[in-house]
């Protein structure tokens, strides 16, 4: 669902540059986590990642919804977040040189690397004291000139954005739509029909 958000304010903000989103689509790079829930405590990274496609010209935000779900799905159960941790492996075993070979092409593939992490839905006590807030910046590099990071925390939302600033001067204008994304996906789920 917040991965549809992040699509319509991208949709909703190159609109507002000139631009015609109507059927545009985006590659967005997604971590995904290869790791069992049983193995969840342990420490390290253990992820894959999957090309994600997003419709971004989509207006109907419950169409944008489903098939993002849709969409991810597919790739989850593919093999290709296997491959990518593979890669990956490989990769940090090879000099620098073959390193940057491998990691531009998953960036020439790809227009943003967006993550949406789920964290604790109570907020976290350390010393006594309430951590009200916490956030992260998804990992870049290369050619990449858009970073989402979503972070579910303590019943709220965090929602980053870091740009190339020579394609994206002001990543604030992308962030200041995604609450509208939300809101217009709130009120049409409320128009639906309610099962019984």
């Amino acid at each position: 669902m917040l991965l549809s958000c992040v699509a319509g304010a991208l949709g909703e903000y190159l609109k507002s540059h000139g631009d015609d989103v109507s059927g545009q689509e985006i590659r967005a790079m997604v971590p995904v986590n290869l790791r069992p829930m049983e193995q969840a405590h342990k420490l390290g990274n253990r992820f894959g990642l999957v090309p994600l496609v997003l419709l971004i010209g989509v207006e109907n935000p419950i169409e944008r919804v489903y098939e993002v779900r849709r969409r991810m799905a597919a790739l989850k159960g593919s093999y290709q977040p296997l491959l990518a941790f593979s890669l990956l492996a490989v990769a940090g075993l090879l000099i620098k040189p073959a390193q940057d070979v491998m990691l531009n092409l998953f960036a020439k593939k790809t227009t943003a690397v967006m993550t949406n992490v789920p964290g604790p839905r109570e907020k976290l006590k350390f010393c006594g004291a309430t951590l009200e807030q916490s956030m992260f910046w998804v990992p870049q590099s290369g050619d990449v000139g858009l970073g989402v990071s979503i972070l579910s925390y303590g019943g709220g939302v965090q929602f980053g954005v870091i740009t190339d600033s020579t394609l994206c001067p002001e990543p604030q204008r992308i962030i200041d739509e995604f609450v509208p994304e939300f809101a217009k996906l709130s009120i049409v789920t409320l128009m639906l029909p309610w099962g019984e």
